[in-house]
């Protein structure tokens, strides 16, 4: 029987031992699983990335294929856009739209469940699936378009045209203060022009050049995130409008621009629509803010960072009088912030024949749209990242205040879930730094005339040292309006 108290006092050194070290090493461990997972999504695609941008796109195949992160079927839209790139840069044109279909079809359907919503709440973004940036969903039409014209599959080009109005209204269903938010993309109106033209439908042409050209006309310094006007726009639009004999819309768009246009004849091989995709996507990394909760007042409760620059309503519906502000005085939220990648060629030229030099236009700025629409969403985003970090602080306080009983004494157990719970806060909060990698920071563009038959179109891209770098293309006239992308992504 003397056994039984020198077995519990042997149980309550150990007890207190395990209450003196367990906690110590449990920090230590969740330090350094913290710091293992704060890697970004950029980070741990790495080796891909790298040989996106160094063209080597077999290889970069490869690297895609034993990703685990990018296989995770969060993950699935991303690892469809990127298979979809990277065989249309791999010129499997087929191949590439079964991968950018299957991606439509998921945003179509929805990637957003009841169950999605709370891994979003009690978890992370990161751990939702991924929905898309705005602007990747335009960019999948823009290829889509593009792997239908190279395999001469005109009609479905045209559907896909289409789908840019079907889009563009789906976006601006999104915002109430569409003038100042990405609620349209000016270069996906500018492609479904072109793509009308290409089929002879000039009317629908003539439509979506003005939809375009309205786009740039109403931001409030003619500048379209990070890109002004074309003045290849200018003129499709007042062609088109001469063509479809409206000719006071032509007029009126002369003056506009201060163009007199006079029509050319048409060229005897057609004309070519060069892009010029140049320059990686911007990627995503985390940056950590800090935020306390304060009460106004009237009782109600708000986030506040150090500046008092943010404050942002948190509407807790469980017991007010319970929530212990001072707990909660500093709050770590993580948010993602875009970060641009320098292109390394800073500029190019094209020259057709040795003879025409012709000049590229910017027309989509990938990069800048990608950050401002980060940006107009953040105060929103910042709602929820934090309003989930207060409900982990309150249940991590209702718990630490239960483990004190009324005798004096602390339920271990309950203090251990307190503990655990801020542990759990500290390893599961992390930015959503998600993006589709491989898309161009920006695209450029040209119509080129083109003679009857072959035709040499250079390329002449100007690197960082200021020497010239030149890519040669043959082209076959042939009296139709051609297409096509050459891209440079380091």
């Amino acid at each position: 029987m003397a056994r039984y108290p020198a077995a519990l006092g042997s149980f309550t050194i150990e007890m207190t031992f395990f209450k003196k070290y367990f906690w110590g090493a449990s920090a230590y461990i969740a330090l350094m699983l913290f710091l293992s997972g704060c890697a970004t999504y950029n980070e741990q695609v790495l080796p891909y990335y790298k040989s996106v941008k160094a063209g080597n796109y077999a290889e970069a195949e490869q690297q895609l294929d034993k990703n685990s992160l990018i296989k995770k079927p969060r993950n699935q839209l991303l690892f469809l856009m990127e298979k979809g790139r990277i065989s249309h840069l791999n010129h499997e044109y087929e191949k590439s739209n079964g991968y950018f279909n299957a991606a439509d079809s998921l945003l179509e359907a929805g990637l957003t469940n009841a169950g999605d919503a709370a891994v979003g709440v009690l978890v992370n973004s990161m751990s939702q699936r991924y929905k898309g940036e705005d602007v990747e969903k335009f960019m999948i039409h823009y290829y889509k378009a593009l792997n239908y014209i190279y395999l001469g599959k005109k009609e479905d080009a045209i559907v896909e045209a289409r789908r840019i109005t079907l889009q563009a209204q789906e976006q601006k269903d999104k915002f109430n203060d569409k003038a100042t938010r990405y609620s349209n993309d000016a270069f996906s109106l500018m492609l479904q022009g072109m793509l009308y033209e290409s089929d002879g439908d000039v009317n629908n042409a003539f439509i979506s050049y003005r939809n375009a050209a309205e786009i740039y006309l109403k931001s409030d310094d003619k500048m379209w995130y990070g890109t002004g006007m074309p003045s290849g726009l200018k003129l499709d639009l007042i062609r088109t409008a001469k063509l479809n004999g409206f000719t006071s819309e032509a007029d009126q768009y002369e003056k506009m621009f201060g163009i007199t246009y006079t029509p050319a004849p048409k060229p005897e091989g057609g004309e070519l629509i060069f892009f010029w995709e140049n320059g990686p996507a911007p990627v995503k990394t985390q940056v950590d803010m800090y935020f306390g909760l304060v009460r106004n007042s009237n009782g109600d409760l708000f986030f506040s960072d150090a500046t008092g620059g943010w404050v942002i309503p948190f509407n807790y519906t469980g017991d007010r009088g319970r929530v212990n502000t001072k707990s909660i005085e500093s709050l770590r939220a993580a948010f993602p912030k875009y970060i641009p990648q320098k292109p390394y060629y800073t500029g190019a030229t094209l020259t057709v024949d040795s003879t025409r030099v012709i000049g590229l236009e910017r027309a989509e700025d990938v990069n800048e749209i990608a950050i401002r629409t980060l940006q107009q969403r953040m105060l929103s985003e910042a709602g929820k990242v934090l309003s989930r970090l207060a409900v982990k602080k309150i249940a991590e306080y209702t718990l630490r205040e239960s483990a004190k009983q009324s005798n004096g004494q602390t339920n271990t157990l309950l203090e251990g879930l307190g503990y655990g719970m801020q542990l759990y806060s500290l390893l599961s909060e992390k930015a959503d730094t998600r993006s589709w990698q491989s898309l161009p920071g920006s695209i450029s563009y040209a119509r080129i005339p083109l003679k009857k038959g072959e035709n040499t179109v250079k390329i002449t891209l100007k690197n960082p040292q200021g020497a010239d770098e030149v890519k040669t293309f043959t082209i076959t006239g042939n009296g139709r309006l051609q297409f096509y992308n050459y891209a440079s992504l380091r």
